[in-house]
């Protein structure tokens, strides 16, 4: 299948439909990283056809190098990428980058989903004007899996909106709950509301308001109410809901935790000899809790709530990350994440009517 290809923004019934659309110039070790993803992705999914978009002067040699990505690969050359350090606005005047050539298959029908590890900013910019968000869905937001005491806790927004409404939060954990059946494969994935405290009077109007709607709606009986920053660690529920400003803290945070308990734990071993003797004895453990936490299994964050299926890899990851992000491009396109969220809707439309504003679910008990 690797061969070059330009396609144009038709589709055609005899046209091949790709499963997935790669940047392959996007990211720090990009193309090596992505070509050499796309080699072990290869192994994972049985059928899995790729259009891989960049420049074939360099795209070609290393799918000679990696025989498994080239099998699976047809190549849509463009000289153009977008800079880790373009501003969006900037970005969204380059039409033939690899980037946004991506984009725009999955806008017009030719591949089912994005997956890039390019600049960040551009990639949220260029899905909201390209693919464009489901009908329903006021805001696409930044989702992300990550590990708990019990297993894996999906969080969202992370950062695609700082200011969040009610509807927001509602339609995020509709968005939630699709993606941790998906990709976690949970039949009825519990649901929490971030807030400052877990009792029913806490937190400001949007939060209660939200809340209220969600034991109305038909997610009430998966709705565990509000969550605090532990609880997301202890793995309290399967999805945690909240505004991007306040999830973008709370994951930095959690990443940054993370360093420094294991700057500590090296520091500690290397304390002595008995302490050394310590680390050889506790050393199987360890390893074990650095695979579990290892940053490359929970790559690949996902803008929800777009007309198509779209993942943003890190972009200093390496082909095992890369590869992670591509799994959950495969798992969301293959259980019909979207036809999900399009099916919650269609049954909550009444409650998330613009007509209905907050003041008419102002929340039955007053602020204390």
């Amino acid at each position: 299948m690797n061969k070059t290809e330009i396609p144009d923004n038709s589709l055609s019934e005899q046209d091949e439909v790709f499963s997935l659309a790669v940047d392959g110039m996007g990211g720090d070790g990009a193309p090596e990283v992505v070509v050499a993803g796309l080699a072990a992705a290869a192994e994972r999914h049985r059928g899995i056809k790729v259009l891989l978009l960049g420049d074939e002067a360099q795209l070609r040699p290393l799918l000679a190098k990696y025989p498994k990505a080239a099998s699976i690969c047809t190549i849509w050359h463009t000289d153009q990428s977008i800079p880790m350090d373009m501003k969006p606005t900037s970005a969204l005047r380059m039409r033939q980058s690899s980037m946004r050539l991506a984009m725009d298959a999955v806008a017009s029908g030719r591949a089912r989903g994005v997956v890039s590890a390019g600049n960040s900013g551009a990639m949220l910019a260029l899905a909201k004007i390209v693919v464009k968000t489901l009908p329903g869905i006021s805001r696409p937001a930044m989702a992300a899996i990550s590990p708990t005491i019990k297993g894996d806790v999906v969080m969202l927004d992370l950062g695609a909106n700082v200011a969040c409404d009610w509807r927001n939060l509602v339609e995020f954990a509709v968005m939630g709950e699709a993606f941790a059946k998906a990709v976690l494969g949970l039949p009825a994935p519990s649901i929490g509301l971030l807030n400052i405290g877990s009792e029913e009077l806490k937190g400001d109007e949007k939060l209660r308001v939200a809340a209220e709607a969600l034991r109305e709606s038909p997610l009430a009986s998966q709705f565990h109410g509000f969550v605090e920053g532990h609880d997301i660690t202890a793995g309290t529920t399967d999805v945690v809901v909240t505004d991007g400003f306040t999830g973008n803290v709370a994951l930095k945070t959690g990443e940054g935790v993370l360093k420094m308990a294991t700057t500590l734990l090296r520091r500690v071993f290397k304390r002595g000899i008995v302490s050394k003797i310590g680390y050889l004895l506790v050393r199987p453990g360890l390893e074990r809790m650095k695979e579990w936490l290892d940053p490359r299994r929970y790559n690949g964050a996902v803008f929800v709530g777009l007309n198509g299926v779209v993942v943003k890899s890190h972009g200093g990851t390496d082909a095992e990350g890369f590869t992670a992000a591509v799994d959950v491009a495969m798992d969301m396109v293959t259980h019909g994440f979207n036809d999900s969220i399009r099916d919650r809707l269609s049954h909550m439309s009444a409650l998330l009517s613009p007509q209905q504003n907050a003041e008419e679910r102002e929340p039955a008990v007053p602020v204390s």
